[in-house]
C-alpha cells in the first residue's frame, strides 16, 4: 500500500433492531474483521440487557471494541469516543485486519468517518445548572424548542426529550456565540470508507422492536435496572436516561405501572427509529442499502470484496 494511501473502513448503519449485530459478526468472520461499536449505549458496564449488548459468545467469535469501557457514572462525550475509535481502528489496521464501525448513533458514526472537529468547549457547570433548571420550568421539549430557534440543524438531530444533549448544544452556543452545528466541521477523512445500510420494512422493524423489548423483560431488565440503583448509581445519570432504563426507573420509583413503562419504551423506541432516519437516509448516495432477506449476507460480502479490490 502506498505510504499516503488511506486505510479502509467499513461502516454498517441502520435503525435499532434491524439486525446490525448479527449480520456484522457474520460479515466480519468472512472478511477477517473486527468490530468497533458506535452505539453510545454500549459503553457502560452493567447495562447489558436494556442495550441489547452483544453476548459474551458473540464477542468471543469476533473481537469487539468500545464496549464496557466506562461505568455508568462516567461521562463519555463525543470527543472521547472519537479519539478512542480512531485508536481502535488504527490497532485493527496494524493487525492487518478490516475494521467494521457499527451502530445506530448517527453522530458517532459521522464524527469518525467525516473526521469532525468536535467543539472543544469545556463544561461550564454553572451554565448547565441554569439550563437544566430552565428545562424543568419549560419542559425538555420547551428547551429543545429554544435550541430549534438558535440552531435548527443541531436540533433536528437531537431527540427533544434528551436534556443532556440539548443542554450541551446550548452550552456551546452560549459560550461561543456560534451555532453548535457550525462548530462540527468536516475535515478530510483519514479513511477510505464504504458505508453499508441495513433496512427492513417499517412494519417488520416495529415487530422486531416489540419482540426485542419483550425479550429484554424476560431476560431480567427490571432486575438489571434495580441492581444499578442498588449499587448507588443516581437515577439522574445521563447513562440511565437511555430508553428502557428511564422508564423502568420510573416504574421502580412508583411513578408508573410496569405496563405503562413498557408502553412508553415501545413508543419512544419507535420515535427513535424514525429519528435515526434523519442520519441514515435512503436517498443518501454514499450509503449502499441492503434490504435484509435470504442472500443479503452474500451480497454484502461481494460488495465489500469488490470495493477492497479497487483500493491500491
Amino acid at each position: 500500500m502506498p505510504a499516503d494511501a488511506r486505510p479502509p473502513l467499513v461502516a454498517i448503519v441502520g435503525p435499532t433492531a434491524v439486525g446490525k449485530t448479527e449480520i456484522t459478526i457474520q460479515l466480519a468472520a468472512r472478511l477477517d474483521g473486527e468490530i468497533v461499536s458506535a452505539d453510545s449505549r454500549l459503553f457502560y458496564r452493567g447495562m447489558n440487557i436494556g442495550t441489547a449488548k452483544p453476548t459474551t459468545e458473540q464477542r468471543r467469535q469476533i473481537p469487539h471494541h468500545l464496549i464496557d469501557v466506562a461505568d455508568p457514572d462516567e461521562a463519555w462525550r463525543l470527543a472521547t469516543f472519537q479519539n478512542a475509535a480512531r485508536q481502535a481502528i488504527a490497532a485493527i489496521h496494524k493487525r492487518r485486519r478490516l475494521p467494521f464501525l457499527v451502530g445506530g448513533t448517527g453522530q458517532y458514526i459521522h464524527a469518525v468517518i467525516e473526521a469532525w472537529q468536535v467543539p472543544s468547549v469545556e463544561p461550564r457547570p454553572a451554565l448547565r445548572r441554569v439550563l437544566e433548571h430552565w428545562a424543568q420550568q419549560v419542559t425538555p421539549e420547551g428547551l429543545h424548542a429554544r435550541l430549534t430557534v438558535l440552531d435548527p440543524y443541531a436540533a433536528m438531530h437531537i431527540e427533544p426529550r434528551n436534556i443532556r444533549r440539548t443542554v450541551r448544544a446550548l452550552e456551546v452556543i452560549l459560550s461561543t456565540g456560534r451555532r453548535f452545528s457550525d462548530q462540527r466541521l468536516r475535515t478530510p477523512s483519514p479513511y477510505q470508507t464504504l458505508i453499508l445500510g441495513l433496512s427492513r420494512s417499517r412494519q417488520e422493524l416495529y415487530g422486531r422492536v416489540d419482540a426485542r423489548i419483550q425479550g429484554m423483560l424476560d431476560a431480567g431488565l427490571v432486575d438489571e435496572v434495580r441492581g444499578l440503583l442498588d449499587r448507588g448509581y443516581s437515577p439522574e445519570l445521563p447513562a440511565l436516561s437511555a430508553i428502557g432504563y428511564r422508564e423502568i426507573i420510573n416504574y421502580l420509583l412508583g411513578k408508573t405501572s410496569l405496563d405503562e413503562a413498557v408502553a412508553q419504551i415501545k413508543r419512544k423506541t419507535r420515535i427513535f427509529v424514525r429519528r435515526q432516519a434523519n442520519w441514515f437516509k435512503r436517498d443518501d448516495a454514499e450509503i449502499h442499502w441492503f434490504d435484509i432477506r435470504p442472500g443479503t449476507l452474500d451480497e454484502m460480502e461481494a460488495s465489500v470484496r469488490a470495493w477492497l479490490s479497487q483500493i491500491p
